[in-house]
């Protein structure tokens, strides 16, 4: 009984996903036993540095990874569906349909040279049997249930005719003009300012309760995953390093980076320096034995530095890649 209710609440079940790069002889590895499960009109966080392979993640969901890429192992359930079974062509029909993805720069997403009411209204025709004239009406209603003012002459518009902003929100209304279950946004607003950002990450919040889309949100922007997610996947170096609800993991981050990552955020009653994460992530091809976040890690022991720890319970839903865990109230 209980199975068949986690199944109903589970829109996407990721298991143990780890997709590999093979070049010139090399065998890397940028997604390692990844697990992520999404809830049904929820929205989840995956956050961590540049780097860390949080778009790489989403890009083997989508099945849009590089020709040198592909899927060693794991599952990737939508419902009942594994689509790491599916041939190119059967993938295709589920992505922009059931999956629809925002990238992080419109303007390297959008065709130049195609107006972008057209852009949006082949995403209706590519997926379901309507007029040209039907998918116009729907890309101009879409248009302006994401904000985009007057939407009829936009429609017209090429992406340079319009600002970060405008092209954004062309982005977000051709992922989700053909009403998907799942909507992953990759880094949706790092170029936009503030008061944009503002704005986007309301529209995703009202698409959700109206429709209710599941989104997956990949972002290092601690501020957007306290603002918009329910759950958050804290990874780095192509492994979950912990993963709790929003609330607990601000008020009780256990691994080291998280709380590293949560020490650099401003905070409005303090003038103090900001901390930080010194080092770097390591480079794929220069993976550390042993826990990857040792070498810069404050807590590291010699058992860090030669074996790798398992992703360990340590709360309710919440979870730890960690042998020397922080606790509550330290610094």
């Amino acid at each position: 009984m209980e199975q068949e209710n986690r199944a109903e609440q589970t829109l996407l079940h990721i298991e143990n996903l780890t997709t590999v790069i093979k070049s010139r002889g090399d065998r890397l590895v940028p997604v390692d036993g990844v697990d992520i499960e999404i809830p049904q009109g929820k929205t989840v966080g995956i956050v961590g540095e540049s780097g860390c392979r949080k778009s790489m993640t989403a890009m083997s969901i989508m099945g849009l990874l590089p020709s040198t890429a592909s899927i060693e192992s794991g599952k990737i359930m939508l419902r009942d569906l594994d689509l790491t079974k599916l041939s190119p062509k059967e993938l295709r029909k589920i992505t922009g349909d059931k999956i629809s993805i925002i990238f992080q720069e419109p303007m390297t997403s959008l065709n130049p040279v195609i107006p972008v009411g057209k852009q949006v209204r082949e995403a209706i025709l590519l997926h379901e049997n309507v007029s040209k004239e039907e998918a116009k009406r729907r890309v101009i209603d879409i248009f302006r249930q994401v904000g985009i003012p007057e939407p009829e002459r936009r429609y017209h518009a090429y992406p340079h005719q319009l600002s970060g902003g405008l092209r954004q929100r062309v982005m977000i209304g051709m992922a989700m003009v053909c009403n998907p279950d799942l909507l992953i946004a990759d880094e949706p607003t790092t170029a936009l300012d503030v008061t944009i950002e503002a704005q986007i990450l309301h529209l995703m919040r009202q698409l959700r309760a109206k429709k209710g889309t599941s989104i997956l949100m990949i972002t290092h922007n601690l501020g957007v995953v306290a603002e918009l997610c329910d759950k958050v996947y804290v990874m780095y170096a192509g492994k979950v390093i912990e993963t709790a609800d929003v609330y607990e993991l601000f008020r009780n981050p256990m691994h080291p980076y998280s709380r590293g990552l949560l020490g650099a955020l401003p905070k409005l009653d303090s003038n103090q320096r900001l901390d930080s994460i010194e080092g770097m992530v390591p480079s794929l091809k220069d993976m550390p034995k042993g826990c990857r976040f040792a070498p810069r890690c404050p807590r590291a022991s010699e058992r860090c530095r030669t074996e790798e720890p398992p992703l360990t319970a340590v709360g309710d839903g919440h979870q730890v890649r960690c042998f020397t865990p922080c606790g509550k109230g330290e610094e």
